[in-house]
């Protein structure tokens, strides 16, 4: 019998601001001297208030618009009520039925809501005693939770690794996952694949802190409880973790339903009830995202995918090619030449300018080309000690050519055509599948 999984992702971005979500202490480094970045409002002190913090709330406004969501023009706060020892106040201010983007998409996956909240402090572990540091606690939030579209565990990866990119072209969050600034909580649960509908449970699994541990753990927790059904056995709703030593997931508490947090109205916030010409405002400050600027390349530019998707990895590159396009036109570089030495040189972008970048390469314009002999040598020679890479190619890993063809590059000491180097390579490896 054939099972399907279905998988809903809840992803907690902490915002790049000079101050924390609801007082004025400064947002914490990481490696800091713990409990130094705190005051009454962080700490959950009796009488301390909050105070909305300004730039936040337009953050998350911005990241809603750019992932195609709905700003309605009334939201609120509201307290989540629970007790745990990183929640000194006994409640987290975050937001419920009115968040502050509603809707939007992450390619073919819907996005469900956008929503902001304040961050907690951090346990930390030594033998039989848990020490906290509130350095982190009021940190601003971001949560964006998907719908339950996602099927299979290389598909949530993908997604994240792309909002990971929207959200650093925003430049609202560095969303390092090493440092915490991004964190990572899926929702999985299987069903017979003839079986209409959504299933009665979910199983959250916690503890997320890279790619790879996403789609490990999704790939173990559809396994599981794939057998579970095999052996007619109930699956609980229930919140797991993921052991990176062991490479399994393992139970942590039975998952809250919301009405077992008590939400209601954050009585010391006021509403916010967005103008025109603020809303206006926020969207003015939209940028061209990474897709549509790939398209754009590919189209402006005559690249191939791979290279648009190189280029456009980041903000920075993709502003270096267009200078180095704009400079190279005046002495006759075509834009898939310079696309070719950035993206295979890997130059270091703030040593090696532009303009000294087409210095460079019109010093070189005299030089003779390689012999075509030589190159298919030197191609053969890269292809043969690059198996994995080929293998990568032929699996549709479009971007594994341009590493062979900076594999050329190297091999010889940029005297190869990149153009004729690619063509010959695809040549080759198109016979060898």
């Amino acid at each position: 019998m054939s099972y399907k999984s279905i998988i809903g992702l809840e992803i907690h971005v902490e915002l790049k601001t000079k101050t924390k979500m609801f007082c004025g202490c400064s947002a914490p480094s990481l490696g800091e001297k713990p409990n130094t970045h705190v005051c009454p409002v962080c700490l959950g002190l009796p009488g301390a208030l909050p105070v909305a913090n300004q730039k936040a709330v337009e953050a998350t406004a911005l990241v809603a618009l750019a992932l195609g969501g709905q700003i309605p023009r009334f939201t609120k706060f509201d307290r989540k009520n629970y007790f745990y020892p990183d929640l000194p106040k006994g409640y987290q201010i975050s937001q419920y039925d009115l968040p502050l983007g509603k809707g939007g998409h992450l390619g073919a996956i819907k996005v469900r809501r956008v929503h902001l909240e304040e961050d907690t402090a951090k346990l930390i572990h030594l033998g039989q005693n848990t020490l906290i540091d509130f350095n982190r606690s009021g940190v601003p939030l971001l949560e964006i939770v998907t719908e339950p579209e996602i099927k299979t565990p290389q598909e949530a990866k993908e997604l994240l690794k792309r909002l990971q990119q929207i959200l650093r072209y925003l430049d609202v969050s560095d969303c390092d996952m090493e440092k915490g600034s991004m964190r990572l909580e899926a929702n999985v649960s299987v069903k017979k694949a003839t079986t209409p509908g959504l299933p009665e449970y979910k199983v959250e699994i916690k503890n997320l802190n890279s790619f790879r541990f996403v789609e490990k753990a999704l790939n173990y927790e559809i396994t599981r409880q794939g057998q579970c059904l095999k052996q007619g056995e109930k699956i609980n709703q229930e919140t797991r973790g993921w052991d990176a030593v062991k490479q399994r997931t393992f139970i942590q508490r039975f998952k809250e339903e919301a009405q077992d947090y008590r939400y209601f109205p954050e009585p010391d916030l006021p509403p916010i009830i967005w103008t025109k010409e603020q809303l206006a405002t926020i969207k003015k400050r939209l940028v061209e995202l990474p897709e549509a600027k790939s398209q754009r390349f590919q189209k402006d530019y005559q690249l191939t995918p791979s290279q648009a998707a190189i280029l456009t990895e980041n903000q920075a590159k993709a502003a270096y090619f267009e200078e180095a396009v704009k400079l190279g036109q005046k002495h006759g570089f075509k834009p898939e030449t310079l696309a070719n030495v950035i993206i295979n040189k890997r130059l270091n972008l703030e040593k090696y300018l532009p303009a000294k970048l087409i210095q460079i390469l019109k010093k070189k314009q005299t030089k003779p080309g390689l012999p075509e002999t030589k190159l298919k040598l030197a191609i053969a020679q890269v292809v043969k000690e690059n198996q994995k890479t080929v293998a990568d190619y032929h699996q549709g890993k479009a971007s594994a050519i341009e590493f062979l063809v900076g594999q050329v590059m190297q091999a010889t000491k940029g005297a190869a055509d990149p153009n004729q180097t690619r063509k010959i390579l695809l040549e080759k490896l198109a016979t060898k599948k």
